[in-house]
């Protein structure tokens, strides 16, 4: 069932193979989880099993580095996302996050940057982590406070990061920081900075509803090297948008994988559970959630490979990618909500595939710009 959107016409036959070699490599090495005590442990396993297994050599760039192709394609990534997600929360994330985590370097590092980092990340070797957000600073990235002033071959950086994914178990940070070139959004630079440097601290680690490794940053005057920039100064708002602007689909691309399983699971129980002398199957209204589910299902493919084919034909997809973004993760709490419906008090049950999706979808609906903030994106370019 969820294999026939290969045939549309947004596919070349390398993302057939793909799909499929990776469905294989999930059905024999993933499980959908039930996350234990020691989740940084699973999620740094995670990477390594993807990185043994060739898949993040989708998530860079550059085949003389360990890429797949010496671009990022957009259907590849979320190919891989959407079939991690439907398997696992947790491998999808670790992916994801290899990818965004170094995403800068991809496309806008010097050749020693991306010698340096791109061949461990796509072994599986090296964790990283995208830092952006800052506790009054998310959408609204021009409020950035954490700042880098230069001190001689090198910029002291001070301030803080919150929401990092990774935070606290990577090997390096993409770090964004103030460098006051010029007002707002012009005046930031994008830096490097490897995990232990002196003035660099977790602060603190989050716990969230679905429990991935997160965490706030400190600087105190942390020193890193001139040559750890990734372009040039004043320019690293252009390199976040960017690095941004990749993977903005694929998180629309997990939110599918995830709704995709859901109607998976509420399918089997809705044709498993017994009620009224037949099964809950039976049931017109039962019927007609799962007719809705699927729906809903389909849609959100169309929006996220719609998106996805025109950013690898080289079109501009602000619109299209907040349209994927916006309608398959809401979609997917959506399908996940009626499929947790479907399997009544079980559903609510710690340990239960649908109860750890309902957990798993509710952070896309926000991370990598909220809903309201894509409702923005596409009216503002609609007026336009």
């Amino acid at each position: 069932m969820h294999l026939k959107h290969l045939e549309w016409p947004f596919f070349e036959d390398r993302h057939r193979v793909l799909a499929q070699e990776l469905e294989a490599w999930c059905q024999a090495h993933l499980q959908h989880p039930a996350h234990g005590a020691d989740v940084d442990g699973e999620c740094v396993e995670l990477v390594r099993q993807l990185g043994a297994g060739g898949w993040l050599s989708h998530a860079i760039a550059g085949q003389a580095l360990g890429g797949a192709a010496e671009a990022i394609d957009t259907r590849s990534i979320c190919i891989l996302r959407e079939t991690l997600a439907r398997y696992h929360g947790l491998a999808d994330f670790a992916f994801a996050m290899q990818g965004l985590g170094s995403g800068a370097i991809s496309l806008a590092g010097t050749a020693a940057q991306r010698e340096r980092y791109l061949p461990r990340v796509a072994r599986g070797e090296a964790l990283a982590a995208f830092a952006l957000s800052e506790p009054q600073a998310g959408s609204d990235v021009a409020a950035m406070q954490c700042s880098a002033s230069e001190d001689g071959d090198a910029y002291l950086l001070n301030g803080e990061k919150t929401w990092i994914s990774n935070g606290g178990i990577a090997d390096f940070y993409v770090v964004f920081a103030r460098t006051g070139e010029a007002p707002g959004s012009r005046g930031i630079s994008a830096f490097i900075v490897d995990a232990g440097l002196p003035g660099f601290e977790i602060a603190e680690r989050i716990q969230v509803i679905a429990p991935h490794p997160l965490a706030r940053l400190k600087f105190r005057d942390c020193r890193v090297p001139k040559s750890q920039m990734i372009g040039v100064a004043g320019e690293g708002f252009k390199i976040a948008m960017r690095t941004l602007d990749v993977f903005r689909t694929s998180v629309a691309a997990a939110a599918l994988g995830f709704a995709r399983r859901a109607l998976q699971e509420g399918l089997g129980q809705a044709k498993r559970r017994a009620m009224f002398g037949a099964t809950l199957a039976d049931l017109p209204l039962a019927q007609a959630k799962l007719a809705e589910m699927a729906c809903t299902v389909d849609s959100s493919a169309l929006l996220v490979y719609r998106a996805a084919w025109q950013r690898d034909q080289g079109q501009n997809v602000t619109r299209e990618a907040a349209m994927a973004k916006l309608m398959a993760t809401e979609g997917a709490q959506q399908v996940i909500d009626a499929a947790l419906q479907l399997h009544g008090g079980r559903g609510v049950q710690s340990g239960e595939i649908v109860e750890s999706l309902y957990r798993e979808i509710r952070a896309l609906r926000i991370y990598e710009g909220a809903s309201e903030v894509q409702q923005l994106i596409i009216g503002r370019d609609l007026l336009r």
